[in-house]
């Protein structure tokens, strides 16, 4: 719908006594004035750009010219990413993100996999502008951990983080083996969108396991001393989800059902789109299971994601977060997928 048409609708009478629409509406033309406004900006730098350019050129201003260069790369890049947002559509995808990342079979070294990839996401996270906070943590037996559940709040925080979902490889020679032998190891990434008021989840009490207990961390602080922390297991689908970051087992509590509702939410999501592309057996299966990514150290350095094929030699430099070029060819195959 264009903004004029939403202009329309937002003054229309009879809209008001539908609060739910009136605030989708409200919202949609929201986002289309502030995409509209950062178009507008960035036709206001190119043009600016343009003039000094002609100004520089003329009286051969090399260095001017060179400065200019890094600023057209700029604008460049904000257009790259306008272009890559204009793909986020889904409703969900605007909404903050909950991760999930479990260490596979493997013990330790899957375990320090798994923390290899929470740091990755935590400095991507703080690359995009994003705030990050652990919901969870289970420490490893001897080094890592065992799974984490982190809360990303940001714009499209979920329409960027959802291209992570899936099981992660490892290859490396093993900092935990004595004879340095080459180890696989996995983790899995699972993406939810945060569920807020807007999207309706109900849940019975009646379907709800809860304990409390005391969180587990190393030495004495507040949280290890009281049952703070909170379990919550959703018996009919068997969900289990917690929260220990809150000193407050009341904070902890409301925290884990935002969880819960997420994940729940994102289950019936995936049910009906499975519905969806059964009657679509052309297009490609859904599956959270597949392994989506290679990260190898040894004998070779390479990174390569399996849906897109792009391959990347600068291993630590997407180990301390440079992820994005693996997320926007994703969101472009998924895009080109569709339309297909």
């Amino acid at each position: 719908m264009r903004l004029e048409e939403l202009e329309k609708s937002a003054s229309r009478q009879d809209l008001w006594n539908q609060p739910d629409k009136a605030r989708e509406l409200l919202r949609e033309k929201t986002r289309l004035e502030a995409t509209i406004e950062r178009f507008k900006k960035l036709e206001t730098a190119a043009r600016d750009l343009e003039e000094l350019y002609d100004i520089a050129r003329e009286e051969a201003d090399e260095r001017t010219l060179a400065e200019l260069e890094g600023d057209a790369d700029g604008i460049l890049e904000n257009v790259r990413d306008e272009e890559i947002r204009s793909l986020l559509g889904q409703v969900e995808d605007g909404k903050n993100a909950i991760m999930t990342i479990h260490a596979g079979a493997g013990g330790t070294e899957a375990q320090d996999w798994a923390e290899m990839l929470l740091r990755m996401y935590l400095r991507w996270g703080e690359k995009k502008g994003f705030k990050t906070s652990i919901l969870d943590y289970q420490y490893g037996e001897e080094a890592g951990v065992k799974s984490a559940t982190v809360h990303i709040e940001g714009e499209y925080a979920y329409g960027y983080s959802k291209a992570e979902s899936g099981i992660h490889r490892l290859v490396r020679i093993s900092p935990f083996d004595a004879s340095s032998r080459r180890h696989t190891s996995f983790a899995s990434v699972f993406v939810y969108p945060e569920v807020d008021d807007e999207i309706v989840v109900d849940i019975d009490e009646k379907d709800l396991k809860i304990d409390t207990y005391r969180a587990g961390g190393k030495g004495g602080q507040h949280v290890n001393k009281t049952d703070s922390a909170v379990r919550i297991t959703h018996i009919p689908t068997n969900i289990v989800v917690q929260c220990q970051n809150e000193r407050s087992q009341h904070k902890n509590k409301a925290m884990a059902l935002k969880v819960l509702r997420s994940r729940l939410f994102e289950l019936k999501r995936k049910e009906q789109e499975e519905k969806r592309d059964a009657l679509h057996s052309s297009k490609k299966e859904i599956a959270w299971g597949s392994q989506i990514r290679s990260y190898v150290l040894h004998p070779y350095k390479l990174i390569k994601d399996h849906r897109t094929n792009l391959e990347v030699g600068n291993v630590q430099k997407v180990l301390d977060g440079e992820i994005d070029g693996f997320i926007e060819a994703y969101l472009l195959s998924e895009t080109t997928a569709s339309r297909a």
